[in-house]
């Protein structure tokens, strides 16, 4: 079951493993979380970045987690993992006002992308953020279609929303652009882009949304664990059975590899980042 490429280092053109796993626990060792990411198919380099740490900030202790998703290229994924959290938490108000330093940061640092030199614009990424507060309180955002599942009681709550063309048509005609719905494809913005919000695309923006939905849940005695993950997983499965898949193993960084190992037996063929959050032992 285990067998992934992640015991071995595989690396691909750019220094970039084709493969990679890890793990960690918080402080106190009550929470606990393994990620492991596999390039997909197809012909370009890994485009799928991740955060998955504890900081202590201000007294406090933060879970950090994150999966961005690149698209065109991987400089976008690739500054949002070097700058989305610090941008978050340098917010004198994050502590008073957690949405709002959030949603600022997330626009910020779009904005810093989109203005950057050399050009990182060009291309995007998603992003999935998962704050976890003293191991009591969770803060989650997204845009685009990387998600995050909880489990309660054994049942899946999906924490983030899917982004999707057809779901925000209006949003993307009001801003002049188009949805394209063609024969055996997904849709897409203007004929291009799979996901209605996103960082970067300078070439799209336009007509794209680059703020992010949120929810926020109290971490009890009931939550389970946390699943973070890009589109290559949740294309070949429900959050039910990601969830059903990630419960029968106490080790998180097993978890998130039988996770990726059932999406690739499903011919997943994108890249697959999942990072597996475990509340309790």
């Amino acid at each position: 079951m285990d067998n992934l490429c992640c015991f071995n280092s595989v690396y691909s053109q750019g220094g970039r493993s084709l493969c990679s796993s890890g793990k960690g626990r918080s402080h106190q060792g009550l929470v606990k979380y393994g990620f492991t990411l596999v390039k997909g198919k197809a012909n370009h380099p890994m485009e799928d970045y991740h955060v998955a740490k504890f900081a202590q900030h201000r007294g406090h202790e933060l879970g950090l987690f994150a999966i961005y998703d690149g698209h065109l290229g991987d400089s976008v994924p690739a500054y949002l993992q070097k700058h989305l959290f610090s941008n978050i938490l340098k917010d004198e108000e994050f502590w008073t006002n957690p949405r709002g330093s959030i949603s600022k940061a997330y626009e910020q640092t779009d904005q810093a992308i989109l203005t950057h030199t050399p050009d990182l614009g060009r291309g995007g990424s998603t992003a999935v953020t998962a704050i976890l507060i003293d191991g009591r309180k969770l803060w989650v955002a997204n845009i685009g279609d990387s998600r995050a599942v909880l489990s309660k009681k054994g049942q899946a709550i999906q924490m983030s929303i899917d982004h999707e063309p057809n779901t925000e048509r209006g949003s993307i005609e009001n801003r002049g652009g188009f949805v394209s719905n063609m024969p055996g494809d997904v849709a897409r913005v203007n004929g291009q882009l799979a996901v209605s919000r996103a960082f970067g695309d300078k070439n799209l923006k336009s007509h794209l949304r680059s703020d992010p939905d949120m929810k926020t849940v109290d971490i009890d005695s009931d939550t389970e664990l946390l699943i973070l993950a890009s589109d290559g997983l949740w294309k070949v499965m429900s959050n039910q059975e990601a969830v059903d898949i990630a419960k029968k193993t106490k080790d998180p960084l097993r978890a998130a590899k039988r996770l990726i190992t059932e999406s690739l037996n499903r011919d997943s063929k994108d890249d697959i980042s999942c990072i597996v959050v475990r509340f309790k032992g």
